[in-house]
């Protein structure tokens, strides 16, 4: 009989564990740690472990997000190299900058706990309703009740809340969509995806003001460009650099041909001065005398234009007119 036992090799952490203390093992691993925000009763929705909160309905959110991303990248892709060329190399910098603080300023807004109060414990809603209810009934509610207290000698009524179980502190009310009492309750923006309010009020005022900024930059960088690109904006940049047409498309003064000395020399630096002197100068005489009469003795052909010597007066009216422009551009800046 004992020949024909087999002998298995027995494990010894298996003598050492009792099905009793395996079975709360299985317990203790079933029953993990919670985070308060995997049972948080209102409408909630919840990432990276609880650190950042959305309303349930934040659909709107990434339209928000998509079209400021969007108009600012047209900004930056079509606008900024024209009006780099043209003007500032600035004018992205500041725009990126703005660009920057209205998505940081929208996100803090949008993740931020907007001041959620939490609901009153079982043993406290208990409480608060044996004093409220007194009908004995469990269907019933009776109006909503209120307490006063003062604040700077003014009455305040405290309005008692039937979903969260408590008298709501002063400036907060119930927001439907999220299902949650807030504190200082603003409103609730569909736009940023929360509620706006105690803790989250300061990023949604900076979001506004830094967009209206960026809104208006954007607009007026779009004008500059259009009214630069047509012929009205195009003569303003000629007169405002005293260059003319021919200069400006030969690029006779640009430094893209490499001279050395590749400024303007016909330009006095200010642009007040060159719009006096293009537009407001005296008016230089004809060198042509069109009307006059021709001598008896003269030959009728017209001379060709190599053959014609310019006057000696000539030379020495344009250098005066030359003076009296550079003498009314002063005054005029004076």
């Amino acid at each position: 009989m004992m020949k024909n036992c087999e002998y298995q090799q027995i494990d010894p952490r298996a003598l050492s564990v009792s099905p009793s203390s395996a079975q709360n093992h299985t317990e203790k691993k079933a029953q993990r740690p919670r985070r308060k925000w995997e049972v948080f009763p209102g409408k909630n929705r919840f990432f990276c472990d609880g650190r950042i909160i959305l309303a349930r309905q934040s659909g709107v959110l990434p339209l928000t997000l998509g079209l400021i991303i969007v108009t600012c990248g047209l900004f930056f892709a079509f606008d900024c190299p024209f009006l780099v060329e043209h003007l500032t190399v600035f004018i992205p910098v500041i725009g990126g900058v703005l660009f920057v603080f209205v998505v940081i300023s929208l996100l803090r807004t949008s993740f931020t706990d907007p001041g959620i109060l939490p609901r009153a414990t079982p043993d406290e809603a208990a409480d608060i309703e044996k004093q409220i209810d007194t009908s004995g009934s469990s269907t019933y509610r009776p109006p909503p009740r209120t307490k006063e207290i003062l604040i700077n000698q003014q009455v305040v009524k405290l309005k008692y809340c039937f979903t969260c179980k408590m008298f709501r502190p002063p400036r907060t009310s119930h927001c439907s969509l999220c299902d949650n009492c807030v504190e200082r309750f603003d409103h609730h923006c569909p736009w940023v995806g929360n509620c706006v309010g105690k803790r989250n009020y300061r990023f949604f005022y900076s979001f506004i003001i830094s967009l209206s900024f960026l809104t208006s930059f954007i607009f007026g960088c779009v004008i500059t460009h259009i009214t630069l690109r047509s012929q009205a904006g195009f003569h303003t940049y000629l007169v405002a650099s005293n260059l003319t047409t021919n200069e400006d498309i030969k690029g006779s003064w640009s430094s893209k041909r490499g001279a050395e000395d590749s400024g303007n020399p016909y330009s006095y630096n200010s642009i007040m001065t060159n719009c006096c002197v293009t537009l407001c100068g005296p008016m230089p005489p004809s060198l042509i005398d069109r009307r006059g009469l021709l001598p008896p003795d003269e030959a009728t052909p017209a001379a060709s234009a190599s053959d014609i010597e310019l006057p000696l007066f000539a030379a020495k009216n344009d250098t005066h007119m030359e003076e009296n422009c550079q003498d009314f551009a002063l005054s005029c800046t004076a």
